[in-house]
């Protein structure tokens, strides 16, 4: 069996990232879109008894709601993260197709809240979990994308790379 071209792995690659990116970035988009026009600000709806709400959150600091205000210095870090997460990408052609899934979900990440911040001013968040007053920071779609990818990156990273697909 041949091995695939280097061209086509960078090609794969490019097509893997962009496609997760895309996807994850659109369902952000839609279901801030829903939640934005169904839910007043600080409204909730239980969705799994208290457990899991639906909270309309609008917030101006990082991820989770730590470090509220300085929207320049978010959309500076959001702007320098897509950078990286571009020059990973070239770095990291051929490398196998599940460090490009882990670098879509870093950009879709960046770039859901980065889109907040330039249109809005702020990060819609709607997703809440908890039980009563204990209740994990409110996220979103954008937030979840770029915590599973820092959890997949360090298993990856703990593995030792090995993605069962790396370029040889």
């Amino acid at each position: 069996m041949t091995q695939p071209s280097p061209r086509s792995r960078t090609r794969a690659d490019s097509a893997v990232l962009l496609l997760v990116a895309v996807a994850i970035l659109a369902l952000d988009r839609a279901t801030k879109a829903w939640i934005e026009g169904n839910l007043e600000i600080g409204q909730t709806v239980d969705v799994i008894g208290s457990f899991l709400q639906l909270w309309h959150v609008e917030n101006s600091g990082a991820a989770f709601s730590f470090f509220q205000g300085g929207r320049l210095f978010f959309l500076v870090v959001s702007l320098g993260a897509v950078g990286v997460i571009g020059w990973s990408h070239w770095r990291m052609r051929g490398q196998g197709l599940i460090i490009h899934v882990v670098l879509g979900l870093f950009l879709a990440g960046a770039l859901g809240n980065f889109f907040d911040r330039v249109v809005d001013g702020s990060v819609t968040d709607w997703i809440s979990v908890g039980v009563g007053d204990l209740r994990f920071p409110t996220f979103n779609v954008a937030d979840a994308a770029l915590t599973v990818g820092v959890i997949a990156f360090l298993g990856l990273t703990l593995l030792g790379g090995r993605s069962g697909e790396k370029a040889s």
